[in-house]
């Protein structure tokens, strides 16, 4: 037995018969599509650090340390950014490193991930601590999107680089799919409005259609952005662009971030 599994057995049998079991992983590797090997690499991946911590007790840091997910968040961002870098320019080998950039921000975002992670339905699966438990912890978007990049990173340690890739594939199919720089753009400036409005004014914005101009096969749109008693208007050749366009401008109107909240605003050069 190596260290790390005999720190994991005693860990278990310090947690007691109130303990959560490990996760079926016949019933997840279903929903995943991937066998694992190692299964100690899946029930890692879905352990978060409240659970460990509170099985091993005070001074058991180190010991906590090889038994929850959050070493393997660090493999599995690296391994994420790298596939869906690898997918969006064999896919879009003729757009700008800026415009591969904001892709891979909303690809790879909080947001993202925590939709495929309820996808999968990865909360039932976690072991977290008995306060995550009482808060909701298995439906945070921030711990469900942890996991999901723990996952990965247990697929990549158990089957090498082709198999996460084709797990990314299978699991972010319909966003990959949909990514283009349009997209990516318009949800990036809407994005940040939205953080914006909600870190400083606790509020979110609404979008208005309020013009169309043009015969059919040239359409202009004209649409507001609509918070705090402001109407800012964007204009587009779609919807969407319209939107983008209306949620810039309010951008430009409500100025910088307020000093030392720059790291709130979405950096495209960011995994996040």
């Amino acid at each position: 037995m190596t260290k790390e599994e005999s720190n994991g057995a005693q860990a278990a049998a310090a947690a007691g018969p109130d303990a959560p079991p490990a996760p079926d992983a016949s019933q997840l590797e279903e929903r995943l599509g991937y066998s694992f090997r190692d299964r100690r690499l899946l029930e890692r991946a879905l352990t978060h650090r409240s659970w460990a911590h509170e099985t091993v007790g005070a001074g058991g840091e180190r010991e906590a340390r090889t038994l929850h997910n959050e070493a393997f968040e660090f493999v599995g961002d690296s391994v994420l950014g790298l596939v869906v870098a690898d997918a969006l320019f064999r896919t879009h080998p003729e757009v700008t490193e800026g415009e591969l950039s904001r892709m891979k921000h909303r690809l790879v975002s909080t947001q993202t991930l925590a939709r495929v992670a309820r996808n999968l339905q990865l909360g039932e699966f976690m072991r977290v601590g008995r306060g995550e438990e009482k808060t909701g912890g298995r439906r945070k978007r921030a711990l469900l999107a942890d996991a999901f990049e723990a996952l990965l990173a247990a697929v990549f340690l158990d089957g090498g680089y082709e198999e996460s890739r084709a797990f990314v594939e299978r699991a972010l199919g319909s966003e990959l799919e949909e990514a283009t720089p349009e997209s990516a753009a318009a949800a990036d400036f809407k994005t940040m409005l939205q953080e914006r409005l909600q870190s400083e004014r606790h509020l979110s914005p609404t979008y208005e259609l309020v013009d169309t101009e043009g015969p059919p096969h040239a359409r202009t749109f004209q649409v507001e952005a609509v918070f705090d008693g402001e109407r800012v208007r964007g204009r587009g050749q779609t919807i969407k662009s319209a939107e983008m366009d209306a949620a810039c401008r309010a951008l430009e109107l409500i100025g910088p971030p307020p000093e030392g909240d720059e790291e709130s605003t979405p950096n495209e050069d960011d995994g996040r």
